[in-house]
C-alpha cells in the first residue's frame, strides 16, 4: 500500500531548515582544511546570515503572532510553536559561534602572530595610539547621552553598535542613570594597532569602553557594555493603493530603519541591571536577548580578512576564463548566429555578459535594448552602458524596487537612468521581477533584423559574480528570443501571451510545467522506461512540488536533489522518498545556480533547464521568473557531465541530508580520492586539471518499492 504524502510529519519546518543551512556555513569556519582567514570570513557570513534571519523571518513571524494569524506551513506547526523552536535553536547556534571564535579561531590566529588584544594587554605605545585615535577620529563623531526626563533614550538604528553604561553621579549618593553612546557607522569596528611584531587589532567597542570615562566626567561608571539591536526590516507596502511605487518604497525604507526591535545582543559580562533596562526599553522578551562571549557583532570579522595582508591564509586568487571568440567571428553577434553560448560563473568570467550589453550599447546596428535588474553593483558597468546607449537607442529597464536591502540603491539607479533617457519600469503590482533577462534587437549586416538574448540564473552584478556560482545562456535562437520579447511585454504592459514556449514563466506556468515534468518521469518509471531527475537549487519548500517528488519516488524515479539551503522534503523515508537523495554543497563559492535535468525516457529525449526560480512558493507564485530549456545538445551534455556530474561526485564539501533534517558528510572509502566539485571546476577553468570526475557519491542502497533500473547511466558518460 502506497503511503499518503499529506502527513505533516513528512515536511521539515522552513525556519529550522534554514538554521541547519547556516550551521553548515559555521562548520566551514571550524574546518581547518580551509585557509584560516577564510574560516574567519565563514564565521562572519554565518553572523550576517543570522542578522537577516532575525530582520526578516523572525520579524515576520512575530508580526503574524501579533496579528493573530493561525495559518501554518506544510509541517502544521503554529507560529507560536515556530517561535519556540527558533528560540531554542538560535541560542544554541550563537553559543556555537562564540565557541568557534574563542576556542578555535582566536588561538589559530595567535599562532599566526595575528592578535586581538584586550585593554589589559596594550603596551604603552598602543595606549598612546588609542588616546590620540580617540581624540582625533572618535570624539568629534560621538554624542554621549545620559537618559533622564530631559534626555530621552536615543533612537537606536538597526544593527548600530552602541555602548550602554550604568552611571552614578559623583555628587549624589543614590540613584543610577543609563548612558548610551551610539557609534557612527563610518568608524571602523576593528582598529589596527601599532606593533613591533606581528599584527595587532582591538575592537572599537573596547576602545570606547576604555574611553568612556573621559566622556562622562562627573559620573562614576558602575558598569559598561556594548550592545546592538536588530529591527524588523520588512517593507509593508499597499501596492494596489500606492500612487507612486518609488515614493512608497522610499517612505517605507525610512520607517524600516526604526522598525520594532526583534533582538538584543549584549556583552555576556554586562551587569544584569543594565541588560534588564535595555530589554524593557526595546520591549523584548527574555528569549530575544543574546549574551555574547565576544564582540557583539561577529559579522564585523569580515574586516580581519580585508585588513590582514596574508595571502598564505586565504584562498589562492582565481579569475574565471575569458570568452574567446574564434577568428571567423568578428564579434559576439557573429558567433551567436552560429551557436548558443553557455557560461558557468565564476569559472567562466562574467565579463562576457558585461561585454554583451556594453558592445550592444556601442553598436550602431543595435536599435533596442531591454534589461531586467534585480540587484547590481555600486558602479554597475551594465547600467552605465544602458544609460550611455539611451541617447541613440530605445532602452528599457525593468528595475525591481523591492529587492530586499537593495531598495535604496535601486531607487538611485532608477532616477539616474530616467535622467539619462532610459525608460524605467518597476514590473507588476504585487509581483517582484526576479528573472534575469537582457534582449537586444540588431540590424545585422546581411540585412536581417535579429534579436539576441541573455538569460541567467543570477543577478547582473559583476562583483557577486566572482563568488556566486550561476549559469548564463547567450542565444540568437528565434524560438527563445521571441519568447523573451513576450516576457518583456508581460512586464511592461501586463500583456499575457497565449504561450511563452519554449520558456515557462512565473506566476503563469513554471509551477505547472515543473509538476508536469515530474509526473512525466513518474509515468516513465511505471512503464519501465528510463526516469531520473537531478535538480540543483537554493531552496525546496513548495508543498505541491515536494508531494510530486514523493510520488515520483514511489513510482521508482531516481531523484538527486542538490539544495544549498532550505529543504522541507525528507529523503530516505521507506515507502515515501527512499529513491530521493538530498545533498548540500557549501564551499568557497556560494552555490546559486538553478539547473533542472529530466531524463524523459532517455534516447536523446532528456531535457535540461536553467532558471532564476527556486522551488519555493514565492518564486512560483509571487515573482516573475523564467525557466529556460537548453536547446543545443552540446550544451546539455556539458551541463550533465561537467557541472551536475561534478556536484554529484563531490565527497569533500557535500553533506547529505538525513530523514530527520540533519546533515553529515559521508566517510570516504579507502579507495576513494578526495574530490571537491568547486576545486575541480577551478582547475578545469585554468586548464590545469588532468583529473576525471569520479562516479557520483551515493548513499547506501535503499530498498525501492518502484521498478528498478540502472541509475548510474549518467555517471557512465563521465
Amino acid at each position: 500500500m502506497v503511503r499518503s504524502v499529506d502527513d505533516p510529519s513528512l515536511y521539515i519546518n522552513r525556519e529550522t531548515s534554514w538554521l541547519a543551512f547556516n550551521r553548515r556555513v559555521l562548520e566551514e569556519a571550524s574546518d581547518d582544511s580551509n585557509p584560516l582567514l577564510e574560516r574567519v570570513k565563514f564565521l562572519a557570513i554565518s553572523a550576517s546570515n543570522l542578522d537577516e534571519f532575525f530582520e526578516v523571518r523572525v520579524a515576520g513571524l512575530l508580526q503574524r503572532i501579533e496579528d493573530g494569524f493561525i495559518d501554518s506551513g506544510p509541517d502544521a506547526l503554529s507560529a507560536a510553536q515556530e517561535r519556540e523552536l527558533i528560540s531554542l535553536e538560535t541560542h544554541e547556534f550563537v553559543q556555537e559561534q562564540y565557541e568557534c571564535w574563542n576556542k578555535k579561531l582566536l588561538p589559530a590566529l595567535e599562532r599566526e602572530n595575528i592578535r586581538v588584544l584586550d585593554l589589559k594587554d596594550l603596551s604603552p605605545e598602543q595606549e598612546a595610539f588609542i588616546d590620540a585615535y580617540c581624540e582625533k577620529e572618535v570624539d568629534p563623531l560621538l554624542t554621549p547621552v545620559t537618559v533622564d526626563p530631559a534626555h530621552p533614550f536615543p533612537r537606536v538604528l538597526n544593527k548600530a553598535l552602541c555602548i550602554g553604561l550604568l552611571l552614578k553621579r559623583k555628587r549624589r549618593a543614590t540613584g543610577t542613570y543609563v548612558g548610551v553612546i551610539t557609534v557612527p557607522r563610518v568608524l571602523p569596528r576593528l582598529v589596527r594597532l601599532p606593533s613591533q611584531s606581528g599584527t595587532d587589532y582591538i575592537f572599537l567597542a573596547d576602545v570606547l569602553t576604555y574611553h568612556a570615562a573621559s566622556m562622562y566626567r562627573g559620573y562614576d561608571i558602575v558598569s559598561v557594555a556594548s550592545f546592538r539591536v536588530t529591527r524588523n526590516s520588512n517593507l509593508y507596502l499597499e501596492e494596489e493603493e500606492a500612487r507612486n511605487l518609488m515614493e512608497s518604497v522610499r517612505t517605507e525604507l525610512h520607517r524600516r530603519r526604526r522598525g520594532d526591535a526583534v533582538r538584543l545582543e549584549i556583552d555576556a559580562d554586562a551587569q544584569s541591571d543594565i541588560a534588564e533596562r535595555l530589554r524593557q526599553t526595546f520591549e523584548l522578551e527574555d528569549w530575544q536577548v543574546f549574551y555574547t562571549q565576544g564582540p557583539v557583532n561577529l559579522s564585523r570579522l569580515f574586516h580581519f580578512y580585508e585588513l590582514t595582508e596574508r595571502p598564505d591564509l586565504k584562498f589562492r586568487n582565481f579569475s574565471g576564463r575569458e570568452l574567446r571568440l574564434p577568428a571567423s567571428s568578428g564579434n559576439i553577434f557573429d558567433e551567436l548566429r552560429k551557436r548558443d553560448i553557455l557560461l558557468h560563473h565564476p569559472f567562466d568570467s562574467f565579463d562576457a555578459v558585461v561585454d554583451f550589453v556594453a558592445s550592444a550599447a556601442k553598436d550602431s546596428n543595435v536599435v533596442s535594448l531591454k534589461q531586467t535588474i534585480y540587484r547590481t553593483s555600486q558602479n554597475s558597468p551594465i547600467v552605465q552602458a544602458l544609460m550611455a546607449a539611451a541617447a541613440e537607442k530605445e532602452v528599457i529597464a525593468v528595475l525591481e524596487l523591492k529587492a530586499r536591502f537593495d531598495e535604496a540603491s535601486n531607487i538611485e539607479w532608477a532616477r539616474s537612468m530616467e535622467d539619462a533617457g532610459v525608460q524605467v519600469y518597476h514590473g507588476l503590482v504585487g509581483l517582484k521581477t526576479h528573472c534575469k533577462l537582457a534582449l537586444l534587437v540588431r540590424h545585422d549586416p546581411d540585412g536581417v533584423t535579429r534579436s539576441y538574448a541573455h538569460i541567467g540564473t543570477g543577478n547582473y552584478n559583476p562583483t557577486t559574480s566572482r563568488f556566486y556560482t550561476d549559469v548564463s545562456l547567450l542565444t540568437a535562437s528565434p524560438l527563445i528570443t521571441s519568447a523573451v520579447h513576450s516576457v518583456f511585454h508581460y512586464l511592461t504592459a501586463y500583456a499575457e501571451a497565449a504561450t511563452y514556449a519554449p520558456l515557462a514563466i512565473s506566476p503563469v506556468d513554471v509551477a505547472s510545467t515543473t509538476l508536469a515534468h515530474i509526473q512525466r518521469e513518474a509515468d516513465h518509471a511505471q512503464e519501465g522506461r528510463p526516469a531520473r531527475i537531478i535538480a540543483k537549487m537554493n531552496a525546496l519548500l513548495d508543498k505541491n512540488i515536494i508531494q510530486a517528488l514523493y510520488r515520483a519516488s514511489q513510482a521508482g524515479v531516481k531523484i538527486d536533489l542538490i539544495v544549498r539551503g532550505m529543504c522541507s522534503l525528507r529523503p530516505g523515508l521507506a515507502g515515501i522518498s527512499e529513491n530521493i537523495t538530498v545533498r548540500s554543497i557549501v564551499g568557497r563559492f556560494l552555490e546559486h545556480s538553478r539547473i533542472f535535468y529530466f531524463e524523459n525516457g532517455g534516447e536523446g529525449e532528456d531535457q535540461v533547464y536553467i532558471s532564476s526560480a527556486d522551488w519555493m512558493p514565492r518564486n512560483l507564485y509571487e515573482r516573475v521568473e523564467v525557466l529556460c530549456p537548453l536547446l543545443d545538445p552540446g550544451l546539455k551534455q556539458r551541463v550533465k557531465d561537467e557541472i551536475l556530474g561534478a556536484y554529484l561526485a563531490d565527497n569533500v564539501k557535500a553533506r547529505f541530508m538525513d530523514p530527520d533534517g540533519g546533515y553529515k558528510r559521508l566517510p570516504r572509502r579507502k579507495e576513494q580520492r578526495p574530490f571537491s566539485s568547486q576545486d575541480f571546476l577551478i582547475a578545469l577553468a585554468e586548464n590545469t586539471t588532468g583529473v576525471e570526475i569520479p562516479e557520483p557519491v551515493m548513499l547506501p542502497p535503499r530498498r525501492s518499492r518502484g521498478k528498478k533500473r540502472d541509475t548510474l547511466a549518467l555517471a557512465n558518460t563521465l
